[in-house]
């Protein structure tokens, strides 16, 4: 559970991570062929993944299942529960 726990935090810490941590790996991948900004998301993705992995592992805590379900639910977090509450208001407005 903890592993599921920190790969949330990591999918949703992602964003914040892109420019400073993504963006030096960019830079020198630049240098040998083209990265999209899309691919820009990804790597840091990755490196949080990575992250999440390996904090993971120290704490001998989780399996790769949860650890990659909770990294997509952490990443999707917030549009998930934005659309959630959206429902969740038009069953109230209904009602």
């Amino acid at each position: 559970m903890l592993g599921f726990l920190i790969a949330a935090a990591a999918g949703f810490l992602t964003p914040q991570i892109e420019g400073p941590v993504a963006g030096p790996i960019v830079k020198t991948l630049e240098g040998y062929f083209e990265v999209t900004l899309a691919e820009k998301r990804l790597i840091a993705f990755m490196v949080a993944l990575l992250g999440a992995a390996i904090i993971a592992a120290a704490f001998d805590s989780g399996s790769v299942f949860g650890i990659i379900i909770g990294a997509i639910l952490g990443y999707f977090g917030t549009r998930i529960f934005n659309v959630l509450k959206k429902v969740i208001e038009g069953r109230h407005d209904a009602d």
